[in-house]
């Protein structure tokens, strides 16, 4: 049975870890099987968030500008993460982030992982929804402030504990972590041109920019290009 463990949760801008956000992080450190210590911390940035991220997360676009440095909350993150083994609900959606963000900053990050959500899926009727929420009620887990990172976080850890005392024993190989799988490639800021040209372009055509451009990826920069493009027209020269 899986004693020593770190279950990993984050809220983010989105759902695509190639131009989405993190907004923030939680981590809960398990030994023997009991939580042992806590991680939480809201991400900053000036990306502009949707009306259905905040009602779903109850975080603002005020809460994350005034949240610590990226860089800084990461590296912490990272070093309480530790080389444990991981254990998430989707827990490969919250790697991919937290890969592109390693990847980004040439930081090395290859974990072992459980994952809830197959467990869930093998073990129970088709016709139980598998959604955390549904399973907290299913297993009778306490669940107060859903799609908070940290409240998500301490009852994955619970989740994650009635699986293993109801089927370890029939199924010990369901629970051994497995390597995840996740290609991400360095993405590249975009460029002076880009942002200047973006921020000219706007200015013409009376466009408001859908997040600041030092936020911005390259590859980001030139969809937006592209779209304004087919909707109204190149700027004339």
């Amino acid at each position: 049975m899986l004693e020593d463990y770190v279950v990993i949760d984050l809220e983010m801008t989105g759902l695509n870890p190639k131009t989405d956000a993190i907004l923030e992080v939680a981590a809960v450190r398990v030994r023997a099987g009991k939580p042992e210590a806590t991680f939480q911390a809201l991400v900053k940035t000036e990306r502009r968030l949707s009306d259905k991220i905040t009602e779903l997360t109850g975080i603002t676009e005020e809460m994350t500008r005034h949240a610590p440095d990226a860089r800084e909350v990461m590296a912490a993150y990272f070093e309480f993460i530790g080389e444990d083994v991981l254990v998430g609900h989707n827990v490969i959606f919250d790697y991919s982030f937290l890969k592109q963000w390693a990847v980004n900053h040439k930081i090395t990050f290859e974990r072992m992982a459980v994952d809830t959500l197959k467990l869930a899926r093998r073990f129970l009727l088709p016709e139980q929804k598998k959604t955390l929420e549904d399973l907290c009620i299913y297993f009778e887990i306490p669940r107060e402030n859903g799609h908070r990172a940290l409240d998500d976080a301490l009852e994955t850890a619970r989740l994650f504990e009635c699986l293993q005392q109801q089927f370890f024993e029939t199924a010990k190989e369901a629970f051994a972590p497995k390597l995840l799988q996740y290609k991400a490639k360095k993405q590249s800021p975009a460029t002076e041109y880009q942002k200047n040209y973006l921020k000219s372009y706007a200015k013409y055509f009376h466009l408001a920019l859908p997040q600041p451009l030092d936020a911005m990826t390259k590859s980001e920069a030139s969809r937006l290009r592209d779209v304004w493009f087919v909707r109204y027209g190149r700027m004339p020269q």
